[in-house]
């Protein structure tokens, strides 16, 4: 049996990050590899790669982007640096992928995110 494609495995991914925004907490990469039964080899590399392509699409879309709830472990409760990467390809981000500048870029997207799905700060 072959792997879904990551945009099919984004879509999979979609409904277990719109509920971890709403809880307003994040989960790690290997925490949402698990969640969504994605497993060895090359988990975290195959949900990775959804997260990409769910990113295309949120802002091709004009969405958030909803892979931001997802950070690593090692990180400081940022995302890995490929996110960043990704989100200056999109034309959202231009900066570099650690320190303040990095920091603020994430919760400002975090935060749009749980506006769009009807959980902000203030809720």
């Amino acid at each position: 049996m072959t792997n879904p494609s990551p945009e099919a495995c984004a879509e999979g991914l979609r409904p277990i990050l719109e509920a971890v925004a709403r809880q307003g907490t994040t989960l790690t990469y290997l925490d949402l590899a698990r969640a969504a039964g994605i497993k060895p080899p090359r988990a975290i590399h195959r949900t990775t790669e959804a997260l990409e392509a769910m990113m295309r699409a949120d802002r091709a879309a004009g969405r958030p982007l909803l892979a931001a709830v997802v950070v690593s472990a090692k990180r400081a409760g940022l995302p890995a640096p490929g996110f960043f990467r990704l989100a200056g390809e999109l034309g959202l981000y231009f900066g570099p992928d650690h320190g303040p500048q990095a920091a603020l870029f994430h919760a400002m997207e975090v935060e749009r995110v749980r506006a769009a799905l009807g959980r902000g700060t203030g809720s």
